[in-house]
């Protein structure tokens, strides 16, 4: 799946930022993010993964993600119209290896009660992959 190539490349770079990543993190009830980043300093963002204009179009749940990150990105390949993203969010180039970020959200920091709340949601899910790899039958 394109989306899946997209969040695999923008993972790989992530981690050499020093970032954890998960994909498809729901942040509370009803929402699912691509890729949800936890960086070394305590700073999560979201990066919603876009693999044409169509799916972008279709995509009208994104501004309910800005309440659960510090930053907020796209993540498309090198063809990607990228005149389509609102200027106002951040921009990440990605294939299935790797990613760069072409322009930087802007920072909005979020409340320190939804950052620890989040904080140990993300913790708990990560686990939980981990232990379902190691025990599928768990």
């Amino acid at each position: 799946m394109p989306g899946q190539r997209l969040a695999r490349g923008v993972c790989r770079h992530l981690a050499e930022l020093d970032f954890a990543c998960i994909e498809e993190f729901a942040p509370e009830r009803g929402k699912r993010v691509d890729v949800m980043a936890l960086g070394p300093r305590g700073e999560l963002w979201v990066i919603e993964c876009k693999s044409g204009r169509a799916d972008f179009r279709a995509d009208a749940k994104w501004q309910g993600y800005l309440d659960w990150c510090d930053r907020f990105f796209w993540a498309v390949d090198a063809d990607f119209p990228a005149e389509l993203l609102p200027a106002e969010t951040g921009l990440i180039v990605a294939d299935g290896f790797g990613a760069e970020i072409l322009r930087m959200a802007p920072e909005s920091r979020l409340a320190g009660a939804r950052r620890g709340a989040l904080t140990r949601r993300f913790a708990r899910h990560a686990a939980r992959r981990l232990q379902g790899l190691r025990d599928p039958g768990s």
